[in-house]
């Protein structure tokens, strides 16, 4: 079955941090650049990070840059992204996104 899950979202503080996983399943995982995707309440869903099939390239939404990390192990067919220092308006449905698949999302709430 072809399928992304995400998984590690949750609640925490302003200026904690949150890892995100996403499995992969059922594709040449390897071989597609993949995705971070973001949706607030009220808003459309942005783009936050992306890595391609390698992992030698990446790119971040200027809202993110120095504060969150994309990565892949494609042994494991998994892609993360450690966000630091979060901050209440990274409150947001996580979507992982790869071979024109969606995953689920995970809600990652920041609020004292």
């Amino acid at each position: 079955q072809v399928q992304l899950v995400e998984s590690g979202g949750g609640l925490v503080q302003p200026g904690g941090s949150l890892r995100l996983s996403c499995a992969a399943s059922g594709f040449t995982f390897s071989a597609y650049t993949m995705y971070w995707y973001r949706q607030a309440v009220g808003k459309e869903r942005e783009l936050v990070a992306s890595i391609r099939s390698t992992g030698g390239g990446t790119n971040y939404a200027d809202s993110v840059k120095g504060r969150f990390t994309i990565s892949r192990d494609n042994a494991k067919r998994m892609v993360d992204l450690q966000m630091n220092s979060l901050r209440p308006e990274d409150t947001a449905v996580y979507y992982c996104y790869g071979r024109a698949i969606w995953g689920q999302g995970t809600q990652v709430t920041v609020s004292s």
